[in-house]
C-alpha cells in the first residue's frame, strides 16, 4: 500500500480551498521565466483552473462538493511535483520529461503544454478521482458527471491552446515533423484512459500489491509519452 500512499494527494485529509490552488499557480507564474517549459504549462493549466472554478461558480456541475473536492485534489498533484522538484527531490516518472527538458532550446512551446496536459490527465486525474472517492466515501460512477463536465472544458481549451502556441503557418506543412508528432496524441484519448485507469484502481483498492504495480506501470507509460511529445525539433 505505501505506493498508493505516497501518490495519494487527497485520502481524507483537509483540503485546500480554490483560491489557494490558484494562489500557488500564479506564484509559480511569477517565479519562473516566461519560456521555461514548466512556466508553459503552468500558464495553460491556470487559465484552465480559473475557467473550471468559474464554471462550479455557475452552477455547471452537477453536484458542486464533489466537483470542488476533484478538482483541487488534481490540482494538488502538478502542484506537488513542482513543489518536489524544487526541494530537490525527485518528481513522479510522468512529470520527470518535462522537468528534465523545461529550458531546452529545441523544444517548442506547444510541445511542452501537451506533455505536461498528457501528464496531468494521464496518470494525475485517474489518481484524483480515486483520492475523491476516498475523501467523500463515494465510488468512481458517481463522479462520472463530473468527469465528463471537466473533460468537455478540456477539450475545448486544447484546441485554443493549439490555436495560441501554433508556431506559425508552417505547421499546415504535411513535412513539418510537429505536424506528425501532434497528430500522434488525443486529449479524448488520454480521457478515456485515466477513466478506465480510474475505475481499475478503485477495483484494485482491496488488492495493495497490485495497485502499487499497476500505478507504477501507468506512471512510467504516461512518462514515455511524454519524452516523446518533447522530442527536441530545431
Amino acid at each position: 500500500m505505501a505506493k498508493i500512499a505516497q501518490y495519494s494527494a487527497g485520502g481524507g485529509a483537509r483540503r485546500a480551498p480554490v483560491g489557494t490552488v490558484l494562489d500557488r499557480m500564479r506564484a509559480f507564474r511569477s517565479d519562473w521565466p516566461a519560456d521555461d517549459g514548466i512556466a508553459v504549462f503552468n500558464r495553460v493549466y491556470l487559465t484552465v483552473t480559473e475557467r473550471l472554478a468559474r464554471c462550479i461558480d455557475n452552477g455547471g456541475f452537477p453536484d458542486r462538493e464533489s466537483a470542488v473536492t476533484l478538482q483541487v485534489l488534481f490540482a494538488e498533484r502538478y502542484l506537488s511535483a513542482a513543489d518536489t522538484v524544487a526541494a530537490g527531490g525527485r518528481a513522479p516518472a510522468c512529470w520527470r520529461p518535462l522537468f528534465q527538458f523545461r529550458r531546452h532550446p529545441g523544444v517548442r512551446p506547444l510541445q511542452f503544454a501537451l506533455a505536461g496536459i498528457n501528464a496531468h490527465i494521464g496518470h494525475d486525474l485517474a489518481l484524483a478521482v480515486v483520492d475523491t472517492c476516498r475523501t467523500l466515501d463515494c465510488r468512481p460512477p458517481d463522479l462520472e458527471a463530473d468527469f465528463d463536465r471537466v473533460g468537455d472544458i478540456l477539450t475545448m481549451l486544447e484546441e485554443r491552446i493549439r490555436e495560441d502556441l501554433m508556431p506559425g503557418p508552417d505547421l499546415l506543412e504535411i513535412a513539418d515533423p510537429l505536424t506528425h508528432l501532434l497528430g500522434a496524441w488525443s486529449l479524448e484519448r488520454a480521457r478515456d484512459g485515466a477513466w478506465t485507469a480510474a475505475r481499475l484502481l478503485w477495483g484494485l483498492r482491496e488488492l495493495p500489491s497490485l495497485a502499487e504495480e499497476f500505478t507504477e506501470r501507468l506512471d512510467a507509460g504516461v512518462g514515455l509519452v511524454g519524452r516523446c511529445l518533447l522530442t527536441p525539433l530545431r
